[in-house]
């Protein structure tokens, strides 16, 4: 069966991957606005959009595919921080996260597409609590003309040279990278 990630994201590329599954990626260009909602509700909504707007590119009779969507929120104290929109917004995000402890959820949907009709769709979610140290104005500067921050959730990558910043993680590591791979295996053997 074909499996095709609806994603852009090149973490979740590479964790697919070290799981050893055969993809390809088709990037979901699906309106990430939504009413404010509780983090879990959040996550899986946007997972299932970025799923169904791909889904809707494979409504050929011949198409059989599993399309996987994804998103990452980071949260903290009850506010969601997605993707900082410039420098000044990233900088205020990892100041915010600095010493504390915030939680990361990642929604994922499974969209089962067999002669262009979606047979078996689900959803879920995996939170992960990440506590930071706390950082000097200058590091947060320094890490965020890196530019590394810019494309990311709360405004850090846990994979890379923000790992420096980071004390302690409670679930799930690559929740936090950007998609909950034992969680996806596991749900995968009895969808």
């Amino acid at each position: 069966m074909n499996i095709i990630l609806a994603s852009g994201s090149p973490r979740r590329r590479e964790l697919l991957a070290q799981a050893g599954f055969e993809f390809k990626v088709e990037v979901s260009n699906a309106d990430e606005n939504v009413i404010e909602e509780s983090p879990e509700q959040m996550v899986e909504e946007l997972a299932a959009r970025k799923a169904e707007a791909v889904v809707r590119l494979h409504n050929k009779a011949e198409d059989n595919c599993l399309v996987i969507g994804a998103d990452t929120i980071v949260v903290l104290e009850g506010k969601v921080l997605g993707k900082p929109v410039d420098e000044e917004d990233a900088k205020t995000m990892l100041a915010s996260l600095s010493g504390r402890t915030h939680q990361v959820y990642t929604g994922v949907a499974l969209f089962y597409v067999k002669k262009g009709t979606v047979e078996k769709r689900e959803t879920f979610h995996e939170c992960t609590d990440v506590t930071m140290v706390s950082m000097s104005e200058q590091e947060i500067a320094d890490y965020v003309a890196s530019g590394d921050p810019l494309d990311k959730a709360g405004a850090y990558g846990i994979q890379g040279k923000f790992a420096a910043y980071i004390k302690g993680i409670e679930g799930d590591y690559n929740n936090v990278v950007g998609l909950p791979v034992a969680r996806l295996v596991h749900e995968l053997k009895t969808f």
